[in-house]
């Protein structure tokens, strides 16, 4: 039993048949209302406090999570509803376990986006952020936080996310900002964190470094332009191509490939650059593509990410001509000093001409970073910054997942996470903002203290860079359960059982989490983490506000319901990106009404029993069957869940209750259900507290609501026990032989529809009727061994034969009709299948599609005679 909660899940409601009011409210209410009732529910739920659960035991015994916190200034999209169902559905189905279940609930301080909405609205009031300083400044960003930074969170309420909403976080709170620290400080005593000048993503709207994650890529047509660099005491000239001819100015050598036989006599030597006269050594890099242009690169350390890197390697020197400003520099030359970018592409274009060295210009089409914040393109810069040395932290992190003590599904995500992290990189870990955790670094001179606070003395200044947001949300498992102190809730909860992310935030957090959890936490933050799916548009494009591609999951809850959302997401999600359905989110709203009126015909019909449990070999075959399968769907979607497979999971779930809870066995029991029968009323509504515990944990909304009105209610749904398969009650025999008989029946049904057979119509047929269930003479409308005559077609073994009130001249016609469009069918098929091109071009599985078409148009044609 969860601790702190037993005295929660003991309100005894009713211990008889719904009550008069009840059954009121039960009859009047023909219909699923989410936008009445979910509200009220998740109130309750709250109220009791279901989701805050006392900091005691051992995190073996517990189960928690840790929700990946969204920005501050975001609100709910189709990203976060995704990764909310899943973690959802994880956590009510332990907490209905019985294990003390906490889902850790926060928001990310989001520098950059954060500084950039309360930027635009000092815009708006004509001011700047440099105007009124940075004091001033942080303090509008708070103001802002306060009034807006709670939308998510409600909206995180409005999809039904049981989090602990009491224990909620945020990466810029006081505990918080001080765990930050604490972990900067130590990593720079150890000398990972360092100050360098270092290549990275400079954005001039910003004026900030950002982080990958933070760029995006466009694909832009550019002009290749092809330049003559002349080889020093030769008339040889080495041409380069460059769509940045801006930069050249900074060029300090020209590479060419080892392996290239077109340049290996002139490696050690030296040409000259265009417009400045400088002598640049020809050297040979392994990582220039012989294929590319001609084979000859120029190399601009101080603005390309690869020339950075061969430049270190070769010792160059690293010149910047262009500014954070995004203008030229001095050192461009007077003729180009504080031009914009683009401005100085085209006067350096148009001198290169003068000059005669320039010998191409054409399209090219490449994929150039943006700015996701600022939209400007991204400029590579060498620039002063903070850095933390991964090497020593990255090796215990990959050892974790190499050993699977932290698992990461699907598994060719742990390859991508392996590769990546062998190959890891300095962290750029400042940014030029002020919002954000102030570097806790102080300078006098060239004196420099890292602390919490300065030195004694005069004249110290703290370093005006924060940290990139990311090295805050690093530590975001244990630091939300109050480390560095040792806290009860560190005792009870880390590491953490799960997580859930997006696979563009592998490494720029989840690696980040492994690695800090071992080195200051002591132990992995997490044991499993799953890499979601992408839900794209409708269209297939990416979901984007710009773009008019995006979808609001509000819009979708208020016109289907938050279960139907959640439903149709994990439905439609898998281990490949998919495109939105509105048919998931339709078939959940449907399942979600389905389930609603067929408990409305169980608890209106069905007396509460003695006994609650339903005979051990209930006498009906039908009731042995629904038994059966409903503890085979029990095992079933549960281990699904616990594999991470929501999408088979919420089919399992649909094909029990839409197809054989309610179309099937509600109608098979429907005469004994009005007869009173006291065996199929224990059945069902042992059946019906049984499924609604298993939905729950995906739709927990309209199973809390059905519940208030089941006679075996004792407290809410949120805290009941959650099934588990009872093997005593399977039985693959009953299941087998009633499933034939719901086949017999379907194929009796799909006949009369086919034949056009009117509802009324009772059909007469030859064969044993002894052989089969009651039902499929009931549900198929046939009476088996009645009648005379020949009989006009074969459906399931049995002859129909003519009918009381059967037009056996338009019947002719139909099955006329249909036995032509058949053969014609039949003749294709089997053409293809005669083909032997066919047979041994076409991938083997649609070559057995084809023969299994033809299999069924045969025995069709066999029953049609």
């Amino acid at each position: 039993m969860v601790s702190g909660l037993a005295d929660r899940r003991r309100t005894q409601i009713t211990s008889a048949a719904v009550d008069a009011a009840a059954r009121q409210r039960l009859e009047q209410t023909t219909r699923w209302l989410p936008g009445e009732t979910e509200g009220r529910i998740f109130g309750e739920w709250l109220d009791r406090g279901y989701f805050h659960p006392d900091a005691t035991g051992s995190p073996s015994e517990n189960f928690s999570v840790a929700i990946p916190p969204p920005n501050v200034t975001g609100v709910l999209h189709m990203g976060h509803a995704l990764n909310g169902s899943m973690q959802d559905a994880l956590v009510r189905m332990n907490r209905m376990r019985g294990r003390n279940t906490l889902w850790i609930l926060g928001t990310d301080h989001a520098g950059i986006a954060t500084q950039s909405v309360v930027e635009k609205q000092l815009r708006s009031e004509g001011l700047d952020r440099h105007e009124i300083g940075r004091e001033a400044f942080v303090e509008r960003v708070w103001e802002w936080k306060e009034h807006h930074g709670n939308r998510i969170r409600e909206q995180y309420q409005r999809l039904g996310a049981s989090c602990d909403y009491e224990r909620e976080r945020f990466t810029l709170d006081h505990g918080y900002a001080l765990a930050v620290r604490k972990v900067f400080l130590e990593l720079f005593e150890k000398g990972y964190i360092y100050r360098d000048n270092y290549m990275v993503n400079w954005d001039p709207g910003s004026h900030s470094a950002i982080s990958d994650l933070e760029v995006e890529n466009r694909e832009e047509t550019d002009t290749l332009y092809s330049v003559d660099y002349p080889v020093e005491g030769s008339e040889r000239a080495l041409t380069v191509a460059t769509v940045r001819p801006e930069t050249m100015m900074a060029d300090t050598a020209v590479a060419v490939n080892p392996d290239d036989p077109r340049y290996a006599d002139l490696v050690g030597e030296h040409c000259v650059l265009p417009l400045v006269g400088r002598r640049l050594p020809i050297i040979a890099d392994e990582h220039v593509d012989p294929e590319f242009g001609t084979g000859a690169l120029k190399i601009t350390p101080g603005h390309d990410v690869n020339d950075f890197e061969i430049g270190r390697r070769h010792g160059l020197e690293e010149i910047s001509v262009i500014g954070e400003d995004g203008r030229m520099t001095e050192a461009a030359g007077e003729r180009f000093a504080g031009m914009k970018v683009a401005e100085a592409q085209v006067a350096v274009a148009q001198a290169l001409r003068e000059q005669g060295v320039l010998s191409g210009e054409e399209p090219y089409t490449h994929s150039v970073p943006f700015s996701h914040r600022s939209g400007e393109r991204i400029e590579p810069l060498i620039s002063l910054q903070w850095f933390c040395r991964m090497d020593e932290l990255a090796a215990p992190a990959i050892r974790a997942v190499e050993e699977d003590r932290v698992r990461i599904t699907p598994g060719q995500w742990k390859r991508v996470y392996l590769d990546w992290m062998n190959e890891i990189r300095p962290w750029c870990i400042s940014r030029q903002l002020w919002w954000g955790h102030r570097i806790p670094v102080w300078y006098r001179g060239d004196e420099v203290y890292a602390g919490e606070s300065p030195p004694d003395g005069e004249g110290w200044t703290q370093e005006s860079d924060v940290l990139d947001t990311w090295f805050s949300s690093a530590i975001w498992p244990f630091a939300t359960l109050g480390w560095p102190e040792e806290t009860p809730e560190m005792k009870a909860f880390y590491p953490t059982d799960f997580l859930t992310t997006a696979r563009e935030i592998l490494f720029l957090w989840v690696a980040r989490m492994i690695m800090t959890g071992v080195e200051f936490a002591g132990d992995v933050p997490f044991h499993d983490v799953y890499v979601h799916s992408v839900i794209q548009a409708r269209d297939g494009r990416r979901m984007s506000k710009s773009l008019g591609t995006g979808i609001d999951p509000l819009g979708e809850i208020e016109q289907h319901g938050a279960d139907a959302l959640r439903f149709g997401l994990l439905a439609m999600s898998s281990t490949q990106d998919v495109r939105y359905s509105d048919a998931k989110v339709q078939q959940g709203r449907d399942l979600a009404n389905k389930l609603w009126n067929a408990s409305r015909l169980v608890l209106l019909n069905a007396e509460a029993p003695a006994d609650r449990e339903p005979p051990a070999t209930p006498a009906a075959a039908e009731d042995r069957w629904i038994l059966s399968r409903l503890e085979s769907t029990v095992a079933e979607v549960t281990g699904l869940l616990d594999a991470y497979d929501f999408a088979h999971a919420a089919q399992a779930i649909y094909t029990f209750v839409f197809s054989e809870l309610c179309d099937w066995y509600l109608e098979i029991a429907k005469p004994r259900i009005y007869e009173g029968d006291p065996e199929v009323a224990a059945v069902l509504l042992h059946t019906l507290e049984r499924t609604l515990a298993l939905v729950h944990p995906v739709m927990p909304f309209v199973t809390e609501a059905i519940w208030e009105f089941h006679p075996y209610r004792e407290g809410h749904l949120a805290v009941h026990r959650f099934p588990r398969a009872e093997d005593d009650r399977r039985d693959p025999e009953i299941e087998s032989e009633v499933g034939e008989a719901i086949g017999l029946t379907r194929q009796l049904r799909g006949w009369r529809d086919m034949a056009g057979v009117p509802p009324k119509v009772v059909l007469d047929a030859a064969g044993d009727g002894s052989r089969v269930p009651e039902f499929v003479s009931r549900l198929g409308r046939v009476r088996i061994g009645e009648g005379s005559g020949e009989p006009v077609a074969t459906v399931a073994g049995f002859g129909i034969r003519p009918s009381e009130g059967l037009d056996m001249e338009a019947l002719s016609a139909r099955l006329a009709a249909r036995r032509e469009k058949l053969e014609d069918e039949r003749k294709k098929v089997a053409g293809k299948l005669a083909n032997s091109g066919f047979v041994e071009k076409a991938p083997p599985e649609v070559v057995a599609e084809e023969r299994q078409k033809l299999e069924q148009i045969d025995a069709e044609l066999a029953e049609l005679g």
